[in-house]
């Protein structure tokens, strides 16, 4: 009989010894994550919950207020309030798309044509970050002042004749006008449009631009076949950076504008400090960030990209 050889072994290699880590390192991300944890907890959860129970009660400021479950002040405050959601969203709405229009250009021309000059143009666009937010609204009750140069410019071009017919204007006046609480907004907010714009255009790599062009495609076409999509995270964080706080926004409709131009933030801070009525108040913001969630998330899935900067 003939042996048969046995099967050839595999060298061991020698290594160190795998060590798994131990309890104290693998706890390290979470202790990590402890101390943003508790902020949110303490100053975003809890005071949700807060107003969410706030929202559910009944009574008054003298009586106190008990929670009763009463979920009908949800219904009455939406169905009463109603013209100030619509015109908030409005606002907002045109606010933002005013930004983006004024916007694009400007962080397309700082990524691209900017050069030596890109740090000081940036530094601009922050520039009104120096300054508080309650000023710069008020200086442009200064622009917009009647018999102001920028009203007789916007008269003698006939802009006020077109803003009026479109219900924006009233006659020569600007100021107490929706025109006026839009130009707040849109300047306000203008900086957190350009500045994820410019970030994200600056990402994008220029040889996809000279490879388009070796292709013998048009400017024009090299904007919205390679430019304009890579750059989609930049707009759809500046559009919702815009958005979202302008819709809550109460500052520029009380200095710029009129009772006819209140927004939701009007009659939620007038619930809270002139009336004192709490639960309205409360069922108000949840109403307003329930609306702004819902239409954030159809926004998101509709602009086809999650890659957000």
């Amino acid at each position: 009989m003939t042996a048969t050889a046995a099967p050839p072994q595999a060298p061991a290699t020698a290594g160190p010894p795998l060590h798994k880590p131990s309890t104290r390192k693998r706890l390290v991300p979470y202790w990590l994550l402890l101390p943003g944890s508790l902020w949110l907890l303490v100053f975003f959860v809890l005071p949700m919950v807060y107003q969410a129970s706030t929202s559910v009660q009944t009574g008054s400021l003298e009586e106190g207020f008990e929670v009763t479950w009463h979920f009908r002040t949800y219904w009455d405050a939406f169905t009463e309030y109603l013209p100030q959601f619509l015109r908030s969203l409005l606002y907002a709405g045109t606010a933002t798309a005013l930004c983006l229009l004024l916007g694009y250009p400007l962080a397309y021309l700082i990524a691209f044509k900017a050069g030596r000059w890109r740090n000081l143009l940036l530094v601009l666009v922050i520039a009104p970050f120096f300054t508080s937010f309650l000023i710069r609204t008020l200086a442009w009750k200064t622009i917009l002042a009647d018999g102001g140069p920028v009203v007789g410019a916007l008269n003698a071009v006939g802009f006020l004749d077109v803003t009026s017919w479109l219900g924006m204007t009233e006659g020569d006046r600007v100021l107490a006008t929706p025109l006026a609480v839009v130009c707040g907004l849109t300047y306000n907010f203008l900086p957190f449009m350009i500045l994820p714009l410019y970030s994200s255009l600056e990402r994008i790599d220029t040889r996809l631009h000279e490879a388009a062009g070796d292709l013998y495609a048009r400017p024009a076409t090299v904007f919205r076949k390679v430019t304009f999509p890579l750059s989609m995270p930049g707009v759809v964080s500046g559009t919702l950076l815009t958005f979202i706080p302008a819709s809550g926004d109460y500052v520029n409709a009380e200095l710029l504008g009129s009772t006819d131009t209140r927004m939701i933030g009007n009659v939620i801070q007038s619930q809270y400090l002139r009336i004192l009525d709490y639960p309205t108040a409360a069922a108000l913001s949840f109403i307003l960030m329930a609306i702004v969630l819902i239409m954030v998330t159809i926004y998101i899935r509709r602009a086809g990209t999650e890659d957000l900067v």
